[in-house]
């Protein structure tokens, strides 16, 4: 009886000791998060609150780093321990189809598995598609690789179909919330927004990342970001610099690595915005301006620059890259750029290498492969980012240090179209004024970033996606404003990304929309009609209607977009990909009109948006249009609908 009386004291010891200062703490750090939230930012204990979060924070992280060995080790029938070091869900490639599957790295050996269907109220369980042992695995150089199984792109009209779902779901479940709306019906809503999610990670990512088993096997995952690839590229490699073993797994080994993967996991959902907790933060949604300023600390010198990632709907990507610095170990860019946000929480900056070997080209993808020099990733706090000011930061990677400015816009002040109070230049002008002083049909400056996007753009990978040097962009809008003589010469040297962004901004600091804020209703009818007569002589008697500067130019426009998509193979820009960069642009109300139509800020896929992108895309897949002919056809057909 003494004994166990003794055994219950010294358990209540020990829970009084060790476990109730921890659950404090835990329970403290929940409860300065919810306190920090709802402090005012210039409230004067709102640093102190920071502070606080931040140490509790670390004590708890610092005791999850000390049990973390003991979570994530399994020992095998033979007695010895492996380590998961890393785990997440992949796209992979097989029998010509695309498979979500979930990648375990451990200590020796890499597996890739899925989940089984289970019924209701058994435990879930992995079922192992493959594995390789660390010491028969390699990473193909591209001239040795075979070429791959052909992957077929799945459609960009219907990637952004799904986003366009997923953002009118999103709304709808706000909508249900907002109305205290039955559970049933929210969880029906946030099942399909799951799906649409589901296919949209599944079907989105393009980078190849190859893997290849001595014995003779091949396996293929599809990335949606180089940063990724990277990172699985140096975790087996760094596991690899350990004396390995080749073996082969029995069956019961299999088993019980398999049976472990399900307790040892750290991912444990697909990275989906439906799986995420109703409180946490729906990211950011308008426009980053991010100024790369420099690096340093590489060893030797290099053809350097970097490209910057975020993260939208689930999944990073490529927005921006930053011009070769040529020969140095410390570049100096200096450049700015304006990148768009959809729900966006995270902000990569991968530095590269330039190689100029044309030799060395990846037959997955047909490109170059520059070699990473480093790599790093920031959260995009709104509280941080959303101030007037520029926000100063250094990312460090492999011993590199990148520097680097941002400030966030939302949309609703990004978009504002504000007309210029000097008429002398062409950018915030009426276009009608500027081709009366002109004495042209088609502006110059759209005549002139044309036939130079013609010239040596209409190949480049992202023309009119990727965002250009936003100084760059500013210098040409300057000299085209000023109209110095000096604008063809300046126009030879530019960067082209920085000529493709200049036309974009022209369209976007016009006073009105090229389609005329008196017409825009009657467009959102047009397009929205479901008898396809009916719509062609709806949309064909709006163009008649535009005022001939703007449906001269807009047509001329057309006509250039078309010819870049012949191109799409090589540049990767389609019909679809281009009414998605020029829809919102050339309809988009301005300030006065847009109050009627403009939804909520943060839902960058609203109704009108979608609608924006379908009526250009309906002009692009229409058979040429000519200006001579819709002036003869003088038929009246009634906009009614």
């Amino acid at each position: 009886m003494e004994i166990l009386l003794i055994i219950r004291l010294c358990c209540n010891c020990t829970y009084a000791l060790l476990y109730k200062p921890i659950d404090r703490v835990t329970r403290s750090t929940l409860v300065l998060h919810d306190l920090l939230k709802h402090t005012p930012v210039d409230h004067p204990d709102y640093p102190l609150l920071q502070d606080a979060l931040r140490i509790s924070q670390n004590f708890l992280s610092s005791i999850n780093e000390d049990i973390d060995p003991r979570r994530t080790a399994v020992t095998t029938p033979k007695g010895e321990t492996r380590q998961l070091v890393k785990d997440g869900f992949l796209v992979e490639m097989a029998e010509s189809s695309r498979k979500l599957r979930h990648v375990f790295l451990f200590t020796d050996v890499l597996l890739c598995a899925k989940l089984k269907k289970t019924s209701v109220g058994k435990h879930q369980q992995y079922d192992c598609k493959w594995y390789i042992p660390l010491a028969d695995l390699v990473f193909p150089s591209p001239e040795e690789s075979e070429p791959s199984p052909q992957v077929h792109p799945f459609p960009d009209h219907e990637l952004e179909d799904m986003k366009m779902k997923i953002s009118a779901l999103k709304s709808e479940i706000q909508k249900e919330r907002a109305g205290k709306g039955q559970s049933r019906a929210i969880e029906r809503l946030k099942k399909k927004m799951f799906e649409n999610e589901f296919l949209l990670l599944l079907n989105s990512p393009t980078i190849p990342f190859r893997i290849h088993n001595r014995n003779g096997k091949s396996y293929l995952f599809l990335l949606s970001s180089d940063y990724e690839r990277s990172e699985w590229r140096e975790a087996i490699q760094k596991l690899q610099k350990k004396d390995l073993q080749a073996f082969v797994l029995s069956s019961v080994e299999l088993q019980v690595l398999t049976g472990s993967c399900f307790k040892l996991r750290t991912v444990h959902n697909i990275p989906v915005t439906s799986n995420k907790d109703d409180d946490e933060a729906p990211g950011l949604y308008g426009f980053l301006h991010v100024i790369v300023h420099s690096a340093k600390g590489f060893k030797q010198s290099a053809n350097l620059y970097c490209t910057l990632e975020v993260d939208s709907f689930g999944y990073f990507v490529s927005k921006a890259k930053t011009r070769v610095f040529r020969d140095t170990t410390e570049p100096q860019w200096n450049e700015e750029f304006e990148i768009e946000l959809e729900g966006s929480q995270s902000l990569r900056i991968l530095c590269y290498e330039k190689c100029y070997d044309k030799t060395k080209v990846n037959k997955d993808n047909n490109e170059i492969v520059d070699k990473i020099m480093g790599k790093g990733q920031i959260q995009l706090d709104p509280q941080t980012v959303q101030t007037k000011n520029w926000h100063m930061d250094v990312i460090e990677m492999n011993g590199i240090k990148v520097e680097f400015s941002m400030k966030f816009t939302s949309r609703d002040m990004s978009l504002k179209r504000t007309p210029s109070k000097k008429q002398t230049g062409v950018f915030g002008v009426k276009i009608s004024v500027v081709t009366k002083r002109e004495r042209s049909k088609v502006p110059y400056i759209v005549r002139q970033c044309v036939e130079e996007v013609e010239k040596r753009g209409i190949e480049e990978i992202g023309i009119y996606r990727i965002s250009g040097v936003a100084t760059d962009i500013q210098a040409l809008k300057a000299v085209f404003d000023a109209n110095n003589k000096d604008v063809l010469v300046m126009l030879s040297d530019m960067d082209i990304n920085a000529i493709a962004g200049t036309l974009k901004l022209y369209f976007r600091e016009l006073p009105e929309p090229l389609l005329t804020d008196r017409l825009y209703p009657a467009f959102m009818e047009g397009i929205a009609l479901s008898d396809p007569a009916a719509k062609e002589n709806c949309m064909m008697h709006l163009l008649r209607t535009l005022p001939d500067p703007n449906l001269i130019t807009f047509l001329f426009l057309l006509e250039h977009l078309k010819r870049v998509a012949e191109k799409e193979p090589i540049n990767k820009m389609s019909l679809h990909n281009l009414a998605t960069v020029f829809g919102p642009t050339l309809l988009r109300p301005s300030e006065v009109e847009s109050k009627g139509h403009l939804t909520s800020a943060s839902d960058i896929w609203s109704h009108d948006v979608m609608a924006q992108v379908q009526v250009l895309l309906y002009y692009l897949q229409h058979p040429p249009i000519s200006f001579a002919e819709l002036k003869r056809n003088t038929l009246y057909f009634s906009t009614d609908v």
